[in-house]
């Protein structure tokens, strides 16, 4: 009972630091889009790039941009890894493998950050520094961006114009993700993390052997790998190792650091198109998916699958720390699955079978429960469109959402965004289960098996980078397979929701009506978690029987 009591008061605590930020930050986001004017560093910085900052881009050239800048970066990042051995603070380690460093750049320029390598024993500080961290800032601003996007197009009308990519690139780095990760940086120094150039030291481990555990920069890189919703740890234990993630108050703070900025972008949102209402209805349904999830995650792994493991440890402890416990790892587990963050802080493959499930499942979702940076709210605004053309369909009218009016374009890029995550999932785990050299990586056999596999395929094309560790991702073909997935994942829905954007700024605001459906009150929020649900449970209720449900009973 009383580690129930610690958790739900964890959860509780959790809640009102988000609640707090809730307001400034949203608004100081809602600000840094909408400024006028250009701080001297972004002046420059424009200069630099050949960039006319007064100058709006049309959706296709706005589209044109997150590919070209994507892709740039994908090119860079691979060369970084394969080059290593030559450059300075390498550690002494050796070039990347090329099938690792393809999966690696996709990994991070797509936000996803799986990592099918031990980090500290592959990736030297300057690699780190220059080419992960820096993908941590850029590839979550890119996200976003792309969500401002959509935002402008509800908001604009008769217009094709969506923005500059490059400034809001620009400002969404300077403004925002760098201010935020300095301070976070110096908080998490002050609660015990490391950050040092350090190659390593000597240390004697419990049964006596020698080992090498090397330093680092590693709580700038532990704040922006969570404030971007990114996840790729300096240590193959990710946030479960005391260097990154030392004590519980660090546990809280790193939570609340992977939650903030999507939680607080409903609040961006609901300024920009001027209807705070509409921004609190879509945090209402964010907020009920995540605390449901927490709260019963937790209570699974609290309560443990057998008696054996309720005698031992009073519940499932295996894969956890004792400095969090269950009720700590769970809600871990739930936050970085439905922020698209991947970090982990406990061993998802030792969950309980229905534990581990949820997290799955929270995954499938679309990573919107309130998802990664932008591409949590520009999922869940894609689902509203949704759930207002089923509404439309049910008393026989055109659907409109917030003055926009929803037809066949519309649908077509609604219908393919849903469709094209699922696709690569179920395709993916489809082909790695049908040939040998897919199955050859599973450690266990049976429901677990299928499970750890279907997780991988969930996790890359959701562009989270969590992992059920009994996998062996780190093959040719898990490499490239799981790379390519990132790559579709990502830019895939990014290009359908630049295209919506760009059709609903184009349209002509329609007036209000009797037969308006209220978007902000009660019935519609109930909709959109009754859409969420039946989406992703038609999509993937078959896979789940065969794994974690199987597994489970």
């Amino acid at each position: 009972m009383s580690d129930s009591v610690a958790g739900l008061l964890q959860l509780g605590f959790l809640i009102v630091l988000l609640a707090a930020s809730y307001k400034p930050l949203g608004a100081y986001m809602a600000w840094a889009f909408t400024a006028r004017k250009h701080h001297r560093a972004e002046r420059a910085t424009y200069k630099v790039l050949g960039v006319n900052a007064d100058a709006e881009q049309r959706w296709p050239v706005y589209a044109r941009a997150v590919i070209a800048f994507s892709a740039l970066s994908v090119v860079l990042l691979y060369v970084l890894q394969r080059v290593q051995d030559k450059l300075p603070l390498s550690n002494d380690l050796p070039g990347v493998e090329q099938a690792l460093a393809f999966n690696t750049a996709a990994s991070f320029v797509s936000n996803t950050n799986w990592q099918s390598y031990v980090p500290e024993v592959t990736m030297g500080h300057l690699v780190q520094m220059s080419g992960l961290a820096v993908q941590n800032f850029v590839s979550a601003a890119v996200g976003i961006v792309v969500a401002i996007a959509l935002v402008r197009g509800f908001a604009r009308s008769r217009t094709e114009q969506l923005g500059n990519f490059w400034v809001d690139l620009v400002r969404c780095c300077y403004r925002i993700l760098l201010p935020m990760a300095v301070l976070g940086t110096l908080i998490l120094i002050a609660m015990g993390a490391v950050q040092n150039f350090s190659a390593g030291h000597e240390v004697t481990s419990v049964v006596g052997q020698a080992q090498t555990v090397p330093g680092g920069p590693l709580a700038s890189q532990e704040v922006i790998k969570e404030l971007g919703t990114n996840g790729g740890g300096f240590y193959n234990a990710n946030s479960a190792h005391p260097f990154e993630n030392p004590n519980p108050l660090s546990n809280i703070f790193t939570n609340y650091l992977l939650l903030v900025i999507p939680v607080c972008l409903t609040r961006t949102f609901g300024l920009m198109i001027k209807d705070k209402r509409q921004g609190y209805a879509i945090l209402a349904v964010m907020a009920t998916f995540w605390t449901v999830f927490a709260v019963l995650a937790s209570t699974f792994e609290a309560n443990g699958t057998s008696s054996t493991a309720a005698q031992a440890a009073g519940a499932a402890m295996e894969g956890k720390e004792t400095r969090f416990g269950e009720w700590a790892s769970a809600l871990w587990a739930i936050s970085t699955t439905g922020t698209s963050t991947g970090a982990v802080n406990a061993s998802h493959d030792s969950m309980t079978p229905l534990g581990g499930g949820l997290a799955l499942f929270h995954m499938m979702f679309g990573e919107v429960t309130p998802g990664g940076t932008g591409s949590g709210l520009y999922g869940m605004l894609v689902l509203a469109v949704l759930a207002v053309f089923v509404a439309g369909l049910m008393v026989g009218r055109t659907p409109e959402y917030l003055g926009k009016r929803i037809e066949a374009r519309e649908m077509k890029l609604v219908s393919l965004y849903i469709l094209a995550t699922p696709t690569l999932v179920l395709v993916g785990t489809a082909i790695a289960m049908g040939l040998q050299t897919g199955r050859a990586s599973m450690l266990n056999s049976g429901p677990h098996g299928f499970s750890e596999v279907l997780y991988a395929f969930t996790s890359a094309s959701n562009n989270n980078g969590s992992a059920f560790g009994g996998l062996t991702g780190n093959t040719p073909f898990y490499n490239t397979a799981l790379g390519i997935c990132m790559l579709l994942g990502r830019f895939l829905p990014m290009m359908l929701v630049i295209a919506l954007a760009g059709s609903f700024a184009k349209q002509q605001p329609v007036p209000v009506t009797a037969g308006t459906l209220p978007t902000h009150k009660a019935l519609f929020v109930t909709m959109l978690v009754g859409i969420v649900l039946i989406v992703t449970g038609l999509t993937y209720f078959p896979t789940l029987t065969l794994g974690p449900l199987a597994e489970g009973l």
